[in-house]
Order: structure tokens, then C-alpha cells, then sequence
């Protein structure tokens, strides 16, 4: 099982830095056509005090983003120089200049998207979660600080029995063929809650993973009043894992428009690598 084309998200010189790190190396090992992707948002126009359009803003811009374009072309063709790799760059242009949702029918292609996220807001950040929700495709998302790890050891699935949790489970394969152990992380499973129903799914996951060789186990855990993101980060730290399996966004539009959702409070912690599919 291997990722034979891999799209790497590059809204900045730290995407560089991190995520085209990141997946260089699983390009490596897994033989890969690695495509980079990086947008520049068109020029807004802007009319000057006689009623024109501002011409000369428009070429100071239009020549500023394309500086910025080729800057992250040179670094990205200097990173993979020597690796030996089958390679494709993708220079777009849109309203938002928003990397990866300009870059989404690049991303429907692939079989990994490797992206990397960024501890503040800012215009060098790419919208990870509409690139997760949109794209079709599984997600790695390289976290902001610490080593880049691209060979990971130590996996927890966080499983609900959603088909979103199903989609992730199994897209996942790759990495947790590689994997020493994967732990199946239920939270509050009905036995626990003391309901008629028992769950079942758990087990029925682990055993289909167990077939394809991956080391698995259960751990069934109550939230005693936590957010579920809580429950999961301190899992994580518990059991020193180096990777995330997660189906996101399993909740309605509506739910996360109010409350969030886990999927965006474990983005937003970015201490440990995540595999986001849905």
C-alpha cells in the first residue's frame, strides 16, 4: 500500500520548511509523484481619484505576487534537487489567493495531501479545514512545532463508528502498515454509559485492521464531563503517539457553525501530526 501521488500544500516560505519536508520523505519511501501547490490572490482593482482604475497598483501587485511565486518555486525546486524524485509545480491565481482551496481540483487527484498548519492566523496560512471538507482526499497535516515526522510509530484512531471515522480508518492503511502499534481510541462507548446497546464497532474495526497485519488494540474511555478534544489530546500525550487518525467534520454544518467541532480544536492544538479524512 503505498501513496504514489502526493500533493504538498506551500502558501510560504514555512510550508516550505515543514510540509514540503514532510512530504519529501514520504515520497521517498513510497516512490511518489510529488506536485506542489501555491496560489496568489488576483489584484483588486482600485479606482483612483479621477474615477480609472489604479493601473499602477495593479502592476505593482500582479509583479509582487509573481516575486513571491517564483521565490517558493526556486525553494521548492532547491529542496528536491538531489531527492531524485518525479516532480510537478502549480502556480495558480484566485480571489482569496488561498493555496489550498485554489488548489482543490490538483488535490482531488492525489492520493496523500501533505499541509502543513501555522500556530497564528495570517495571510501564510492556507484553509486546511475546507481543503480536508472539500477535497475528497486525506490529509496530513504536519503540526507547527517539533520534529517532522513522516514515519510514524505510535498511531491512535479516535473512532465513533461514523463513516467518517471508517473513511480515515482505512485510508490510513499505509501509514499504520508501517506503525509499531495503533491504538482504537473510543470515547464513552455505550457499555460504559451503562445503556442496553453495546459497542461492537470497536471490535469489528480492530479485527478488520488485524487482517491487514497492523498491530491493534482497543482503549475505551469515559470523558467524565471533558470535550472529547480534551479526552483526545490527553490520550495522545498518554500514549507518546506521533499521529492522529481522525474522521472529520462527522457532525452536521449547523453543530460546528455554533459549537466547533473536534475536528478544528485539534487543528488548532497542532502538537502531533493528524490524518484527516472524511
Amino acid at each position: 500500500m503505498r501513496f504514489k501521488t502526493i500533493v504538498t500544500i506551500l502558501q510560504s516560505e514555512q510550508d516550505i520548511e515543514r510540509a514540503l519536508a514532510c512530504a519529501t520523505e514520504l515520497a521517498k519511501r513510497h516512490e511518489s509523484h510529488l506536485v506542489g501547490v501555491h496560489a496568489e490572490a488576483l489584484p483588486i482593482p482600485y479606482t483612483s481619484a479621477t474615477g480609472f482604475p489604479d493601473t499602477e497598483f495593479l502592476q505593482v501587485s500582479a509583479t509582487m505576487n509573481k516575486e513571491r511565486s517564483d521565490r517558493l518555486h526556486a525553494a521548492f525546486l532547491k529542496a528536491l534537487e538531489n531527492s531524485g524524485l518525479s516532480t510537478d509545480w502549480r502556480s495558480l491565481e484566485s480571489l482569496s489567493g488561498d493555496s489550498a482551496l485554489t488548489g482543490i481540483a490538483t488535490a482531488r487527484a492525489a492520493d496523500l495531501i501533505v499541509a502543513a498548519h501555522h500556530e497564528t492566523d495570517g495571510d501564510g496560512k492556507a484553509d486546511i479545514g475546507s481543503l480536508v471538507y472539500d477535497s475528497g482526499r486525506p490529509v496530513l497535516v504536519v503540526p507547527h512545532s517539533g520534529p517532522i515526522i513522516s514515519h510514524f510509530r505510535n498511531i491512535v484512531l479516535a473512532w465513533n463508528g461514523t463513516r467518517e471515522a471508517a473513511r480515515a480508518a482505512f485510508d490510513a492503511l499505509p501509514f499504520m502498515a508501517e506503525a509499531e502499534k495503533t491504538e482504537i481510541l473510543v470515547i464513552d462507548p455505550p457499555d460504559m454509559l451503562e445503556e442496553e446497546t453495546t459497542d461492537t464497532t470497536s471490535i469489528e474495526i480492530a479485527a478488520a485492521l488485524a487482517r491487514h497485519g497492523i498491530n491493534v488494540s482497543v482503549s475505551n474511555q469515559k470523558s467524565q464531563g471533558k470535550a472529547i478534544e480534551d479526552v483526545i489530546q490527553g490520550r495522545l500525550a498518554e500514549t507518546g503517539a506521533d499521529l492522529l487518525v481522525l474522521g472529520a467534520y462527522s457532525h452536521s454544518w449547523l453543530r460546528r457553525l455554533f459549537f466547533g467541532g473536534v475536528t478544528n480544536s485539534m487543528l488548532r492544538s497542532g502538537q502531533v501530526a493528524a490524518f484527516l479524512s472524511r
